[in-house]
């Protein structure tokens, strides 16, 4: 199973709505992307630090070809776009389990 995380810092304009709508698009792929075998979006909680990132998005897959084609998908490709238009720094990491 592969493992896809990613970790976003939002800009500080409409932060909250941009993470909302994020949290939206992406939740939105789950059967539409067939490869996608499980996808989870959360918020930073209000209690942790300012320092820590704001959103999350965890998703699973069964093969490293299916997280190539869930990011050269055309959808997830769109989404993409709206994500960096609001994001001010991103992290991520692939691993296998």
């Amino acid at each position: 199973m592969i493992h896809h995380i990613v970790l976003w810092k939002l800009k500080e304009t409409n932060k909250e709505e941009n993470a909302k709508q994020i949290k939206e698009k992406l939740e939105a792929l789950k059967g539409r992307i067939k490869e996608l075998d499980s996808i989870y979006v959360g918020f930073n909680m209000d209690e942790a630090p300012e320092s820590n990132f704001d959103v999350v998005l965890n998703t699973q897959f069964k093969t490293f070809d299916d997280l190539n084609i869930y990011q050269n998908h055309p959808e997830h490709v769109e989404v993409v776009q709206f994500i960096k238009s609001v994001v001010e720094q991103r992290v991520a990491i692939d691993y296998e389990r």
